[in-house]
């Protein structure tokens, strides 16, 4: 029997090439990105999931409020770790601390400077299950002078050589023996490292270090007893807080909470303050599922939209077979199994699609999705998408069908009545409603992202240079350097600072003149007297920072405008009071500047009170350029850092580009849905496509008859027209007030962000209707051009 319906489903699909074409290639399409999808929203879903104690391991953090903002801080100080382990022995097994580093590695005089070096406690490989291909993990870190690399990394080195045993060069200070080998980090792992080196390797220089409690730089993880309930630990962190920390927080006026997170939670954090771990968003999971489940839904929609429209074709063959005998069940099955054979068909063409575009795929998310051909998952998927389609886009059909009277059918009379015109033109309004939703969903989000790449920041970010003090050998020499730089004629400027806007800034609290009792939380950017030019910012009060002024280098600062409301000063109000880092010094300086609010934050944050502040915490020099020649003037710079520092590679980037790296996500989205709104468009069109060519056909006569009694080409068009159109007109109404709430909501996640206009969903109606007109609208000119004779001559 089944046989019998494969054959007749095989025979129907050679029959009607055009529509099976039609159906086969929307449906390819459909389950085309949602098998794409699917391997995103997988691998997305999978991170830090193979690690075996994993249910049990948290990253503990700190937990501050800044004005009134709860932010996790995930960095530690080196005590943490062991007093969590030995302060609850019964409720925390181990840790491990884990610290980024930049590190300069030497190998037969060929240096490189690593940027993903972990500097971690021995115990690393057997807390986490980062595989070694050689090496034992209980012992691989024992060594306070070893280095496990992983495969990449002992190829750039030792290229086919065994590695093990081998000595490379520690900052031109250590030799470190190759100890393990570690297969290449997985992707979905949020921690990603080319080389682990134990921590100890820091001790003989920073004894101190292990045991200062405020100096905050590692990530700390536990692992907890099954038995132990996290929320119970973490109400106990209070005591343990004041025990270690209590007298700190007292003296500088502000407290910090403690927490832990759980390790699966860690990628998809938000607010997390740890650039050197992956994150992932949430949200966009979410977009992608919807966008498959619409566009797979569209294409439903097309099978069912030409299966139904063509239901009297096909009342015949129903009406032979029922008195031939056929049951309605029978019928039924018939029809779903040729749904299935098209959605079989589909996904086999999906599988060799996705294969093709997999390497444009990975580039567009920006990473390497993990091998899927060996993956049960996948084959349970396209399984499930080939049963699901096959009941969604045909059981309805296969319903309306079976349900044909034989008398009414064998006639030829049968009517499908103004339910079933009525129910095709209603999946056409949400075919077009979705297309129209995601056209919006795009035109906005293009919109924010040319808000933030050209709204004014408040300072010049064009042609500035940022080179990081990331060696010693750079950072002993951050003054001859910049006077060097100074000498080069196409340097307009050069500041030495703390962090670059956009960067990292430092938060300390502060007293005032003005609230002398009270304590508040201020960033703050550790400069030189020239920051305020070489930035391009603008003084609203008092003046800048100059070395015509003795005292400014020690003594002095500027605020900006949103610190001097929070004091309760206009600008010119701040100028000549004083106000005092309590977390650093006594020393009361002098506000002798305010200036301009700009965003030293992503647009993402409101802009807060800032301090710019003298001072020696200054990692990196920010370079104004003022030349045509940037390769040649790159090469100059370049020359004056070797000089400065031999040993080091010389690395820089560009501050318009660094700024931009925060809206990188949003940037995937924008791609990303614009690929996925002209799918979703081709889809709905090609369903329309399909339902025009059938509506010529079925009233191809009719169409000869207009014309021989004088019917002009414009009015078959427009007769032809106007049926399918309208359904299209109202699909995109509907969908507007629905993109406006989504977008409204997606936009909030942005402290400064665009207004929503009516002309963006103007454009989005207007594309949609022109698409829809101009497919229907072939269709209608090439029935209304047709010899009228052979049109009445057709049955």
């Amino acid at each position: 029997m089944i046989k019998n319906y494969l054959l007749l489903a095989i025979k129907h699909l050679k029959k009607q090439k055009v529509f099976s074409v039609i159906n086969i290639l929307g449906l390819t399409v459909g389950i085309t990105c949602c098998l794409m999808i699917f391997l995103f929203i997988m691998n997305e879903l999978s991170y830090d999931n193979f690690h075996k104690n994993g249910k049990n391991i948290y990253r503990v953090m700190r937990v501050a409020n800044n004005n009134g903002e709860r932010r996790e801080i995930p960095y530690l100080s080196p005590p943490y770790g062991p007093s969590l382990v030995n302060d609850y022995p019964d409720a925390i097994q181990r840790q491990v601390r884990i610290m980024r580093d930049n590190d300069l590695i030497s190998y037969n005089n060929i240096s490189f400077n690593e940027g993903n070096v972990y500097l971690t406690d021995k115990n690393f490989f057997s807390f986490f299950d980062f595989h070694l291909i050689k090496g034992d993990t209980a012992t691989v870190l024992k060594d306070p002078n070893s280095i496990v690399l992983t495969e990449t990394a002992a190829k750039k080195y030792f290229g086919t050589d065994d590695p093990i045993g081998k000595t490379l060069e520690f900052n031109k200070q250590q030799q470190l023996k190759v100890t393990g080998i570690a297969a290449d980090v997985p992707v979905n792992s949020h921690l990603q490292f080319d080389m682990v080196i134990p921590l100890e390797v820091l001790r003989p220089m920073q004894p101190d270090w292990f045991t200062q409690w405020p100096n905050n730089g590692l990530f700390t993880y536990v692992q907890l007893n099954p038995a132990v309930d996290p929320k119970k630990l973490s109400a106990q962190f209070p005591s343990f807080m004041d025990k270690y920390m209590g007298e700190f927080y007292v003296t500088f006026g502000f407290k910090m909470a403690l927490v832990i997170k759980p390790l699966n939670e860690i990628y998809f954090a938000t607010d997390a303050l740890d650039g050197s771990v992956k994150h992932g968003n949430k949200k966009m999971v979410y977009i992608f599922m919807s966008i498959a489940i619409l566009i797979l839904f569209i294409a439903c929609i097309n099978f069912i939209n030409l299966a139904t429209a063509r239901a009297t074709d096909r009342a015949k063959e129903v009406g032979l077979r029922k008195v031939l005998g056929a049951v309605r069940k029978q019928l039924v099955s018939q029809f779903m199994m040729e749904s299935v054979l098209f959605a079989t068909v589909a996904s086999i063409l999906s599988f060799g699609l996705v294969q093709i575009l997999m390497p444009a795929y990975t580039n567009l998310l920006g990473y390497q999705l993990p091998s899927f051909w060996n993956d049960a998952r996948v084959y349970g998927f396209i399984l499930g998408v080939i049963i699901i389609v096959g009941l969604l886009a045909g059981s309805y059909p296969a319903f309306l069908l079976s349900s044909f009277t034989p008398i009414e059918s064998l006639k030829g009379k049968l009517k499908t009545g103004l339910k079933g015109v009525f129910f095709r033109k209603a999946l056409v309004v949400f075919q077009f409603g979705i297309s129209v939703l995601l056209i919006v969903s795009v035109i906005v989000i293009m919109s924010q992202m040319n808000y933030l790449r050209n709204t004014d920041l408040g300072f010049n970010k064009e042609q500035s240079m940022i080179v990081r003090f990331d060696n010693m050998s750079i950072s002993a020499k951050k003054k001859q350097f910049k006077n060097e730089l100074l000498s080069i004629p196409a340097v307009n400027s050069v500041s030495l600072m703390s962090g670059e806007p956009g960067g990292f800034h430092d938060s300390y609290s502060f007293e005032s003149q003005a609230k002398p009792d009270e304590k508040m939380l201020f960033s703050t950017e550790f400069t030189d007297l020239d920051f305020v030019k070489t930035l391009g910012l603008k003084i609203i009060a008092g003046r800048d920072l100059s070395e015509s002024f003795a005292t400014d280098s020690a003594q002095s600062v500027l605020i900006n405008r949103n610190a001097a409301n929070k004091l309760g000063y206009t600008p010119d109000q701040a100028i000549g009071k004083w106000i005092r880092n309590i977390s650093r010094d006594s020393l009361r300086r002098t506000i002798v500047g305010v200036v301009e609010d700009y965003h030293y934050v992503s647009l993402k944050d409101l802009i807060g009170p800032l301090v710019i502040s003298p001072g020696r915490d200054k990692r990196l020099a920010l370079i104004k350029l003022k030349t045509d020649r940037l390769q040649s003037t790159i090469a100059s710079i370049k020359k004056v850092y070797t000089d400065a520092a031999p040993d080091y590679p010389f690395e820089y980037n560009f501050l318009d580009e660094q700024f931009d790296l925060h809206y990188k996500t949003e940037a995937k989205q924008q791609a990303v849905l614009g690929i996925f709104s002209g799918i979703a468009i081709f889809i709905a069109c090609l369903g329309l496509f399909g339902l025009a060519s059938y509506t010529s056909i079925k009233r191809t006569k009719e169409i000869g008859v207009r014309k021989v009694l004088g019917s002009s080409i414009q009015n078959i068009c427009f007769l032809l027209s106007k049926d399918l159109l309208r359904p299209v007109l109202l699909g995109t109404l509907l969908a507007t007030p629905v993109g406006y709430y989504a977008m409204s909501k997606w936009l909030q996640s942005f402290a400064y962000r665009i207004d929503l206009h009516w002309w963006m969903f103007g454009v989005a109606v207007f594309t949609a209707m022109v698409i829809a007109l101009l497919t229907v609208g072939s269709q209608a000119i090439k029935a209304a051009l047709a010899n009228p004779i052979k049109s009445l001559r057709t049955e």
